[in-house]
């Protein structure tokens, strides 16, 4: 068995725990055919079959549940060990996974790595953006940054980035010239909107809040987009109403080509969070990360996010 690769058996680990080549794939940034080749190797090698794998599905056979039950703490001990040589430098190298929602990346990650990897000139950062819910452990990341209630159990969670945050719905002046503003959520039933449509194929509803009254819409969608800014440039365009985080309305807001309204309605809610697993041995390009984002003081508002 010393032939046996060590990245081959990583492959198959984060497969068989995803169940799904093309996921691993899209979180890792390489070609699902990478890990197909991978998997086939390891197989080839071992001489017995791992993964039950269709057009719909991907399972471990017996063997490889088997497997992958012994291989996981293994691999863990593996990456600890050979990490513990880090703490012997001056400045900790190796490369530092996060996956991280859109907002995350547009909003609040751009103000942080620059001084972050100039502390640590050793160290390579990896992100990759993703708004559905994903075990980030599974896929090979390091850590994750969501929201409070999308936190996963059994992790450390560390504040970073603002404390508070605010969604906004704005239109452009020559909308509202044509059809009026809301002064009620309710009134947006009756103007076109802009509606954001995540991976996972939901549209949230837009959620408003004044002195303890909540308002749930589900409003009349002209435009559908996953992308931000096409959903941006519809809204200046003046084909309906957009809501979401101001952090990405700022400058539209600032030049006038965009106005937001209901902005009493728009209650401030809780900043994301780092979350990495409460284990004994971290890499030491997350203990370089977790302890810069601690001593780094967070901004007491903002306004970032994603469209709903």
């Amino acid at each position: 068995m010393s032939d046996v690769d060590l990245a081959d058996l990583e492959a198959f680990a984060a497969v068989a725990r995803a169940r799904s080549f093309r996921s691993v794939a899209r979180l890792r940034g390489v070609s699902a055919s990478s890990l197909s080749e991978a998997l086939r190797r390891l197989e080839a090698r071992l001489g017995v079959r791992l993964l039950n794998r269709t057009t719909r599905s991907v399972t471990p056979t017996e063997a490889g549940q088997r497997l992958l039950e012994r291989l996981g703490p293994a691999l863990s001990e593996v990456a600890a060990a050979l990490d513990a040589v880090n703490g012997f430098r001056d400045s900790p190298t190796g490369t530092l996974r996060l996956n991280v929602p859109t907002a995350v990346a547009r909003l609040v990650l751009p103000r942080l790595i620059g001084p972050f990897l100039d502390a640590h000139p050793g160290i390579t950062l990896e992100v990759a953006t993703d708004d559905s819910f994903v075990d980030v452990l599974a896929a090979g990341f390091d850590a994750g940054i969501r929201y409070d209630e999308r936190l996963e159990k059994d992790m450390i969670a560390v504040p970073i980035g603002p404390r508070t945050q605010r969604f906004a719905v704005a239109g452009a002046p020559a909308y509202f010239a044509a059809h009026g503003r809301p002064s009620h959520p309710r009134d947006i039933l009756n103007h076109a909107c802009i509606r954001h449509r995540f991976a996972s194929g939901i549209m949230h509803p837009w959620e408003f809040e004044r002195d303890g009254e909540v308002v749930k819409i589900t409003p009349t969608a002209r435009v559908v987009a996953n992308s931000i800014d096409l959903e941006i440039a519809a809204a200046l365009q003046g084909l309906g109403l957009i809501a979401t985080f101001a952090g990405f309305l700022e400058s539209e807001f600032a030049s006038g080509a965009l106005e937001p309204v209901l902005e009493d309605w728009q209650q401030p809610f809780s900043g994301p969070f780092l979350y990495y697993p409460s284990r004994r041995h971290m890499p030491a390009p997350l203990r370089a990360f977790v302890d810069f984002v601690k001593r780094r003081p967070a901004p007491e508002i903002a306004s970032a996010g994603v469209s709903g």
